[in-house]
């Protein structure tokens, strides 16, 4: 599979010839003449979802911060460590590994909205850094030094290298699997810690700072599970038992290592987060992810923590963050559900 050129004006491609990846675009975006409308309907909702992370008030979160058991302290800074991975990650993988494949433009016109995102993502975390921590220094090397999280860092950096080393149909369309993975699982322990934290009055800062990076999420969340849904409709063929089952086992490592991680951060001292809630959830949220692309559920457990799902809602948008669905109602209402 060849990166598709950035121009290319001896294209004949017919809007209706399109694909998500192997098509041969002319590199020009004609907004007016697109193939996949959820598509463009998303890049709106994304636009309205606009928001920076200094007008977060981090005032309160100082002197919560110091009051913060030293247990607190710990899964606080490593939840932290662990996102600015995360979010530094994507931020290359989509404009150095995944866009360059891409050959849909109104895909790449949100993936490069995304990026943008992960980036602001990163910006949100130095300002939580740095508002409160009094050893910033060390967060920041954390993904270096923290065994248990650089295991889980390599095991998700692994998975896209694998499209950059070889970049094939099926590759491509496995990134897509662990993009969905990265939006809809591995965030999710610290998201639910640092609720659990502002549920018991502590961090409100920083949660309202979560809350407005997790509705990010799901936009991205819902991009990725679109593409997958339109590939298998589009190309049925990649989709054969073996790969199935490949990606099933994508999605139990996934959860091995999100529920380890959760585990670990908590140490079982967190009130209201045990060992058997977090790995439940975390069961809970990849039978969701994989039921949203048609596929089987792994583990059919019942979602433990309810309560999370309206902490994270915004008054002017109704998201549901477990099944994927975004409603936004500053200029209409969009379901992406639906194509």
């Amino acid at each position: 599979m060849k990166r598709k050129q950035i121009y290319n004006p001896n294209s004949q491609e017919k809007t209706s010839e399109r694909k998500i990846f192997g098509g041969d675009p002319t590199g020009i975006f004609e907004l007016n003449d697109i193939k996949y409308q959820w598509a463009y309907n998303l890049w709106e909702v994304m636009l309205n979802n606009t928001w920076f992370p200094k007008e977060v008030d981090m005032t309160q979160d100082v002197g919560d911060y110091k009051r913060l058991t030293d247990a607190e302290k710990r899964a606080y800074d490593k939840v932290l460590a662990q996102l600015i991975f995360m979010d530094s990650l994507q931020t290359n993988n989509l404009i150095d590994n995944v866009n360059p494949f891409i050959t849909s433009p109104e895909i790449n016109l949100i993936l490069v909205r995304q990026a943008f995102e992960e980036a602001l993502h990163s910006q949100s975390y130095a300002v939580m850094v740095d508002s409160i921590s009094q050893n910033s220094d060390e967060i920041y090397q954390l993904w270096r030094n923290d065994m248990m999280l650089k295991t889980k860092n390599d095991a998700i950096a692994r998975v896209y290298q694998r499209l950059s080393d070889d970049p094939s149909d099926v590759n491509i369309v496995k990134a897509m699997f662990a993009n969905q993975i990265l939006e809809g699982i591995y965030f999710y322990s610290g998201f639910t810690y640092l609720y659990t934290l502002a549920r018991a009055g502590k961090m409100l800062g920083s949660a309202q700072m979560i809350r407005f990076i997790q509705r990010d999420e799901v936009t991205h969340l819902v991009l990725f599970q679109n593409m997958i849904r339109t590939v298998k409709r589009e190309n049925p063929e990649f989709f054969t038992k073996e790969f199935n089952d490949e990606i099933y086992e994508m999605f139990r490592e996934a959860v091995e290592l999100e529920v380890s991680w959760g585990k670990y951060i908590t140490q079982g001292q967190i009130l209201g987060l045990t060992d058997d809630i977090i790995e439940q959830y975390i069961q809970f949220l990849a039978d969701e992810r994989l039921k949203a692309v048609g596929m089987e559920k792994l583990y059919n457990v019942e979602h433990p923590i309810k309560w999370v799902d309206n902490f994270s809602k915004f008054n002017d948008q109704k998201t549901n963050f477990f099944e994927g669905n975004v409603t936004n109602y500053s200029k209409g209402s969009l379901d992406f559900d639906d194509f």
